[in-house]
């Protein structure tokens, strides 16, 4: 799995740096949730979140169908998040304070819940 995850890593950088505006504000986070489920959590500039989701959310959907269908074809489970630096520090600080995090108080644009496992990767 975790050739299969590098792979994704690669795939997301890459495309994401082709959309945004402050990719040296980028951060990338990911987590192997079980055995066959990885999670990303891209978190950017506020801006660069609206630009990478797009219109309707179309652009996100097309960035994680194909890492889902990437990840399929080695049996492992993939989801992104995007969020702005913003939801991140709240996520975090909420995290901290004991709270439990609701998929609800997320955009919708957001097909994840919370994970406190995810590691930054360079």
């Amino acid at each position: 799995m975790h050739e299969t995850t590098e792979q994704i890593r690669n795939f997301l950088q890459f495309v994401a740096l082709q959309f945004i505006s402050h990719p040296s504000e980028a951060q990338l986070k990911v987590a192997e949730a079980t055995d066959n489920h990885v999670r990303f959590r891209l978190i950017l500039n506020k801006a660069d979140v609206a630009i990478l989701i797009g219109r309707n959310g179309f652009t996100a959907s097309a960035i994680r169908n194909v890492l889902k269908a990437a990840a399929i074809r080695d049996g492992i489970n993939a989801t992104l998040q995007i969020v702005s630096h913003e939801e991140e520090h709240q996520r975090l600080a909420a995290i901290e304070a004991g709270q439990t995090i609701e998929e609800e108080d997320h955009l919708e644009s957001h097909d994840e819940t919370d994970d406190d496992f995810l590691e930054e990767t360079n």
